[in-house]
This record gives C-alpha cells, structure tokens and sequence, in this order.
C-alpha cells in the first residue's frame, strides 16, 4: 500500500537547489511567503558538488605545484613536486564540505522552505507534483541548471569518458588527459592536470577561449602551451576508439588526420540546459535547444505564471548569472520592480594562469556593433610595479569604448577576474570613465593598471598643445 499524496499549496514552488533556484527561496521565504522547493539530486546543483567549487580548489592544488617549481626563479630551491593524488581529492571534497552547510537542506527547512528531495514535474499549469507530493503555486521557478553536451562523435557512446561531474573523483592522476573542448572549463582542467604531472592534449574544433578577447586569449594559450599543454586548434574529433586500454581521438584538420592517444578522456564541449522528465507540456512551458524560452524578463512567454533562472533561461551559463537571476526575479515578481536580466553588464573570468577576464563587449565586438567609433585603452602589467615586484609581469588591461564611453573591458593577468570588478562597478552604475581615475588606488596594486588603462584615455588632452597653451598663460598669473 502506497503513501497517500501530499498536498502543498505555496506563493512560490522553485524546481531546483543550484544557484539560482536556492537564492529564490531565500529571498522569498525571508521575506514571508510559503516555499516548497524541489531537488531530486545535491542540494547547491552542479557548481557545489561538480562545478565551481571542486574546479578552483584542484586549480589551487595545481597552482601551489606551479609555485614550488617557479620558487627557483626567487632564489628558493626546491625539488621538482611529487602529486598525491588522494591528499589532492581531499582537498576538492573538503571545499565542497566547508560550503555545502550553506546549501544544506537543514539550513534551508529553517528559513521555513519545504524542501522535497524529489524529481518534479508540471502536472498543470499551476501544479508541480513529485513522487509523494502535488503543490500548486502562484508562481513557479525552473531553475534545473545544466549538464555537459556530449556531441555526437562517432565512437564517442562506446569508450570510457569523463565530464566535470567525474573528473574531480578519478582513482587515479590521469597518465595522459585528452580533452574535447579548448573554452573555460576544458582550458582549466588542461592547466591543472599538467600542473599536476599528466600529459595533456586539448582538441578543439575552432578557436580555444572563443569568447575572450582574441589578443588577450593568445596570451594565456600560449602560457599554457609553454607549461607543456599541447592545444590543436582548428581540430575536430571525428572519431573514437579504443584500443588496448588506450583512448585515441581521430582528428580532423583540414592538413591530415592525426590521431591522439590517451589514457583518459574529458569532454567539455559545453553545456545543455537540464529540462528531461518536467513535462513541460502539461505545463504549457515552451523550449528549445537552449532552455525555456524566456524575455528579457525571464518569465515564461507561454505560461506566465513560471519563471526560468540560470542555466535554464537559456542565456549566459554562469553561477553568478544564476544569483542575478534569482535578484531579477525577486524584484520583479515581489516589488514590482522593472529590472531585466540584461540591465547589467555580464562578468566572465576563465581561472587559467594567466586569468582571462571579460566584462561587456570585446574590443571585435564593439567594432561590429558601432564600427569606427571604437577606440581601446590599455596598460600592460609589465609596467605595474607590483607585478614587478613579484615577477609576474604577463598581461594587460584593456578598456573598450565608443564615443569615449565604457562599452567593454579585457584584462589578461594574475589576479584579472579581481581587478575586473573596478570596471564592473563603473560600467553597472553608469559612471563616466573619468571615474575610474578619480581615486587613490593603494601603491603598489595590480588594480592599479583599471587607472592607468584609463588615464591613458586622456593623456592626449591633459598633456597636448592646448592644455600646454593654458597652463603657460595661467603661469603668467602671480
């Protein structure tokens, strides 16, 4: 005999406990309203368990091995690092342990959230029903996040492969690391397994870091090449196989084609929104290939009673997109506010050495949208005496503006995703690029360079014939 059902009714039912959806309840449970939230996996989605969280805490490891190996260049010798590999797993689970009570269940059932560790699905317009529950609600938030894209590589179904939700709990340090995709995550995992000890080859079809600024992208590839990661660009996998224990990837690139033979395979060719088993039908939600199909708004043009945040909405795949969602949806549906998902400029940071940080147009960008009217601002880090100081002197922050205005910012270097949110504070509240070189920055910084970059927008006009004509008639003035 089976559990009779149980019947919710709530202001708010969110499908999801990532990012997004875990920021909608709070916010909705603390401002008073009945909230029932579903998760039919992790609480804290795939950035917690298999995303952002273990992704830094390896790059750490790697990047404390990168020091023992560049601590000769300081006059320290050391002995070329060894990697335990368990002690490194460790680490990656601690992290995730130290954050997960901030995700947890418990944390959330005490802010009054009902919380249903159940698969969810629409039964109706206003009905969300689970294995033991139905719960109709005013509004509804599909906040399911994403799962990696496995293309449809001949072979691919038929050999062992990794995706970030594995990678992080392999046995063993893969021997030789073959990865599918040249973007952010594939180019991250590259770095720190070759940090780590493993030979590493990344496979990719186009250009690797596509969305970055292409001067600034050149940079970091090439510092990763120079650490010993083999990056084919212009590559595509049109093959897989394995044999004798061995993985070997067919490539395609126009001059031949090579084979690459590994040990292990990770495919991070990029994300699809997760909307398998939600029955949107029965809820009237439409989809495509991306997510919900949502507006500026983010709520549902079919059924406005749902809402979609995160990976879902079919937009930027971004944890920190994902919390912004959550502050859109908030203000729109609770204080009747008028802010759109687009109403800010949208941060993006790849964790390599050198970090790669993007925030607005790139400077291609900004050209294909206002033509000639584009000019650039730039500062290399080789002239900033912190980075001086400390011999990591890779890099450079570049402005990108349209009649004199902020449109975009790039910043290659140690520590960019930092240091980009000078910009990002100026470009969000609409201030004038002058504010960017009215304050004291503390000497010596790396932030310092957002200052100059900007100052040197104006060094033509302050230090030219005219200003140099004004300051020699002032001087006559005792």
């Amino acid at each position: 005999m089976t559990d009779p059902v149980q019947d919710l009714k709530a202001d708010l039912c969110v499908i999801g406990a990532g990012s997004g959806g875990l920021s909608a309840a709070a916010g909705a449970a603390q401002l008073g309203l009945k909230v029932v939230l579903y998760e039919k996996h992790e609480m804290g989605g795939d950035c917690l368990n298999y995303g952002c969280v273990p992704s830094k805490a390896l790059l750490s490891a790697a990047k404390a091995a990168a020091g023992v190996r560049e601590a000769r260049k300081y006059g320290i010798q050391t002995e070329d690092p060894k990697t335990d590999w368990e002690t490194v797993k460790s680490h990656v689970a601690g992290a995730i342990e130290t954050i997960a009570p901030v995700d947890s269940q418990e944390r959330f059932e005490g802010l009054g959230v009902t919380v249903i560790r159940e698969a969810a699905r629409f039964a109706d317009k206003k009905t969300i029903v689970s294995e033991t529950t139905r719960t109709q609600a005013r509004r509804i938030v599909i906040a399911t996040g994403s799962r990696a894209l496995i293309p449809p590589i001949d072979g691919l179904k038929d050999v062992p492969f990794l995706t970030n939700e594995t990678i992080f709990t392999l046995p063993e340090l893969p021997r030789h690391l073959i990865i599918l995709g040249g973007g952010p995550i594939g180019l991250e995992m590259a770095q720190a397994f070759r940090r780590l000890g493993s030979d590493v080859t990344v496979i990719e079809m186009g250009r690797a870091m596509p969305r970055a600024d292409a001067e600034h992208a050149a940079i970091a590839i090439k510092a990763l090449r120079d650490e010993g990661v083999t990056i084919l660009e212009q590559h595509k996998a049109g093959r897989v196989s394995q044999e004798s224990g061995r993985i070997r990837v067919h490539t395609e690139n126009g001059a031949g084609t090579p084979v690459i033979e590994g040990s292990h395979l990770l495919v991070a060719t990029g994300r699809r929104a997760v909307l398998d088993g939600l029955d949107l039908e029965k809820g009237g939600v439409e989809a495509d290939h991306k997510g919900i199909v949502v507006g500026n708004t983010l709520r549902c043009r079919s059924n406005p009673r749902v809402w979609a945040l995160g990976d879902a909405a079919g937009k930027e795949q971004f944890t920190h997109i994902a919390g912004w969602h959550a502050s859109v949806f908030t203000r729109r549906a609770f204080f009747k506010q008028g802010t759109k998902a687009s109403s800010l400029p949208v941060p993006a940071v790849t964790y390599t050495s050198p970090e790669v940080a993007q925030l607005g147009l790139t400077e291609a960008e900004a050209i294909a949208k206002h033509g000639g009217k584009v000019t650039t601002s730039a500062f290399p880090f080789h002239e900033n005496d912190r980075a001086i100081a400390e011999g990591k002197t890779l890099g450079e922050c570049k402005l990108v503006l349209h009649k004199g205005k902020l449109v975009g910012a790039s910043i290659v270097g140690e520590g960019a995703g930092d240091i980009l949110q000078l910009v990002s504070v100026a470009m969000s509240n609409g201030l004038k690029l002058t504010a960017l070189t009215n304050f004291i920055s503390p000497y010596p910084t790396r932030a310092e360079v957002v200052k100059r970059a900007a100052s040197a927008h104006f060094t033509p006009v302050v230090f030219g014939t005219n200003s140099r004509r004004l300051v020699g008639l002032l001087q006559r003035i005792p």
